[in-house]
């Protein structure tokens, strides 16, 4: 199935587009780190010749410890995006937590970032829609992948539909996650580009005591599965050095692995897509499912 295609900044993503991919730092660290960070990443989608979003967060209010490193707060953080903007012309996402913040970062980033955690949050929802910015939901780690779908009324609502979801993992006891890959097709059947984030997904939250831990050595893995059951774009936080990184290092890539992983993922998609097409797989999805998201309802995407 075709998803909604969505303008951001020069690309177009989503549709019958390619494979594109959302990355950078999980925070940043400071202005000449995120600088150096987004060089690194564009020279790493360039020789993947990948279609890139810069990402990175100017506050992380959620992190595990109140001790733990948050950012350089909104005001540092846009003036750090506006100067990326202008030395690598990059499109740029970053995530909001609070209704108030969402206009000023519309002025500057290319897409709003909703967090997982506060997917349902309708204020927060209705303040992104507005701005008229592309808004990336992340899908809660509580959520069923259908019932995005109350997330998305919200943004619709108003009258915004450059819309984005994105799986992150599901919660599974203590400290884990785990990724049902039925969810990437099921959510596409909404309509709208779907994102899987694999380094989020290997995170271990409040798997450190103070801090979250992660298992960085399965983030190719399910990269791998995730471009294989179909989705219109990637979610790597990446790295030079995530083993001394200020925020969420253990799930974070090595951004020095990045452009091998690419170049096998567009690979993949471009055999995924072919299978499709030779299937008339989206034909048979919409004909027989009718718009229903519903677990196990996509067989053929």
């Amino acid at each position: 199935m075709l998803t909604r295609s969505i303008k951001i900044g020069a690309l177009m993503i989503g549709g019958d587009g390619p494979l594109f991919l959302i990355a950078g730092p999980c925070v940043i660290e400071s202005p000449e780190a995120c600088l150096e960070h987004a060089r690194l990443v564009k020279e790493a989608a360039a020789a993947a010749q990948m279609p890139l979003i810069f990402k990175a967060s100017f506050d992380k209010a959620n992190r595990s410890s109140s001790g733990s490193f948050r950012g350089v707060g909104l005001k540092t953080g846009l003036q750090v995006f506006k100067t990326i903007k202008q030395e690598f012309d990059l499109p740029i996402l970053t995530d909001i937590h609070e209704p108030a913040q969402a206009e000023a970062a519309a002025e500057v980033v290319d897409i709003l970032q909703i967090p997982a955690m506060l997917c349902r949050q309708t204020d927060l929802l209705v303040a992104a829609g507005k701005t008229g910015k592309p808004v990336n939901i992340k899908k809660g780690q509580f959520m069923a992948p259908g019932d995005m779908r109350n997330a998305i009324e919200k943004i619709k609502a108003t009258a915004n539909e450059d819309i984005l979801l994105t799986e992150r993992g599901t919660t599974f006891g203590y400290h884990n996650l785990i990724n049902d890959m039925r969810t990437l097709p099921t959510m596409r059947l909404l309509g709208y580009p779907v994102v899987f984030d694999a380094t989020h997904s290997v995170q271990l939250p409040g798997g450190g005591g103070t801090h979250s831990s992660g298992e960085r050595q399965f983030v190719a893995p399910l990269a791998r599965a995730a471009v294989g059951a179909g989705v219109d774009g990637l979610f790597l936080e990446v790295h030079p050095d995530p083993d001394h990184a200020l925020s969420d290092g253990p799930n974070m890539l090595r951004v020095q692995e990045l452009t091998p992983l690419l170049i096998l993922l567009k690979r993949l998609d471009a055999e995924v897509k072919a299978y499709l097409i030779a299937n008339n797989c989206a034909d048979s999805a919409r004909k027989s499912n009718h718009g229903d998201t519903r677990m196990g309802a996509a067989p053929c995407q």
